[in-house]
C-alpha cells in the first residue's frame, strides 16, 4: 500500500469517517514500541495513512481487527 498524505480523516470499511491512531497509540496496544510499529507500517505489515505533516496514522477498526485476529476472546 501506497502511503499518501490526507487532508481529512479517510473514511473506514463502511465508508464512514474513520478514528485515526498515532504511531504510540498503536504500539501501546500491541505492546511494542513506536520504532516496531513504524518498520511494520514500512514494511507493508500495517496499512496507514500519511498527515499533511507527513506522521503516520492507522485506522482504529484495522487495529483492533488486527488485535483480534490475533488476541481472540
Amino acid at each position: 500500500m501506497v502511503d499518501q498524505p490526507q487532508s481529512a480523516t479517510p473514511p473506514d470499511a463502511g465508508g464512514q469517517p474513520g478514528h485515526l491512531l498515532t504511531v504510540s497509540e498503536v504500539a501501546e496496544l500491541f505492546g511494542v514500541s513506536a520504532k516496531t510499529v513504524s518498520r511494520w507500517a514500512r514494511e507493508g505489515r500495517l496499512s496507514s495513512v500519511r498527515t499533511l505533516g507527513g506522521h503516520r496514522r492507522f485506522r482504529e477498526s484495522q487495529i483492533h481487527q488486527l488485535l483480534d485476529q490475533l488476541h481472540p476472546d
